[in-house]
């Protein structure tokens, strides 16, 4: 099965540690590691980390954008280049070694143009026709319309592909309007789904089935941070999964590995159940893994095992 990714607003991520940071002091920080980063991105990396395949789609332009063609290729992804007038966006991630506190700044994207956005929803129509799944996932940049993503989905249901969506703020309120396959919100996106300021314990499962109910989604996956995910279906079958306690080195790209995992899954056909499962797994493994270096394979698989067991 075809997985295809987009990525509005991607990033180089460059990351370093340095020992005590503290104001008005020249910091020394370690070499730097450079990654292409950005959620679909991401998605993309995670998943051939894997042993999968996915075709990595992203708008890029500028010095920025040419790094980020060449980190890719070096990492074997197959992708797919939107070219934009204005330079890509680069982000910085710092360890501080004095205590392990990871600091992350991120930078606004680039403007991008109806007409480059045009041409994105373009190539979206033809890759839809021979992909199974769509990941529309991570922010969008300044400027870009609110219902890009739903945008998104429309054409990946006139195309029979299943449209899973990782956003926050209105895209994601736009794209679940639209209604899309799988949404994957934490408890604020899904307070903010719910038009709610909170959302409660004892609140979580039924709004989380409401989006179900008013055709937002096919299935839920609430994500509970350290304490795993929510799997919410159709048939209003509530399965909690366990995330393993593991020494944590870095959060960044923790939520986009966790979507790789399920849609890597999903492609391999395998129950809901168990594609929530690897996914809490794949996203606890990035956790382990320094900067900016996502999910590793043989962690995830150790992490999924004892998931298993426990579920």
């Amino acid at each position: 099965m075809k997985v295809v990714t987009l990525t509005l607003n991607p990033a180089i991520d460059k990351s370093a540690t340095v020992h005590g940071i503290k104001p008005d002091s020249k910091l020394r920080c370690s070499p730097p590691k450079y990654h292409a980063g950005g959620g679909g991105v991401n998605v993309s990396r995670a998943i051939h980390k894997l042993g999968g395949e996915s075709l990595c789609t992203y708008l890029a332009g500028g010095p920025a954008g040419e790094m980020m063609q060449q980190l890719l290729e070096e990492e074997q992804i197959q992708q797919k280049l939107i070219g934009i007038k204005n330079s890509t966006r680069e982000n910085f991630i710092v360890v501080d070694t004095a205590n392990n506190q990871q600091y992350r700044f991120g930078m606004p994207g680039p403007e991008v143009s109806g007409e480059e956005f045009n041409t994105m929803l373009q190539t979206m129509e033809q890759l839809c026709v021979k992909a199974d799944f769509i990941v529309a996932s991570g922010s969008l940049p300044p400027g870009a319309p609110k219902d890009i993503f739903a945008q998104v989905a429309r054409i990946a249901k006139k195309n029979k592909a299943k449209c899973i969506v990782d956003t926050s703020g209105q895209a994601l309120i736009e794209a679940a309007k639209e209604g899309v396959y799988l949404l994957k919100p934490n408890l604020g996106e899904l307070s903010a789904l719910s038009n709610q300021e909170v959302v409660t314990a004892l609140e979580q499962e039924d709004l989380a089935y409401q989006l179900i109910e008013e055709n937002k989604c096919e299935v839920v996956v609430v994500s509970l941070g350290p304490r795993g995910a929510m799997l919410v279906t159709k048939q209003k079958k509530i399965e909690y999964v366990p995330a393993p306690t593991v020494h944590r080195k870095s959060t960044v790209g923790a939520g986009d590995s966790m979507v790789a995992g399920m849609v890597l899954s999903l492609a391999q056909d395998k129950p809901l159940r168990d594609v929530v499962m690897y996914g809490v797994a794949a996203g606890t493994a990035a956790t382990m893994a320094e900067g900016t270096g996502l999910c590793k394979k043989e962690d995830t698989e150790k992490l999924y095992r004892w998931i298993k067991s426990k579920v």
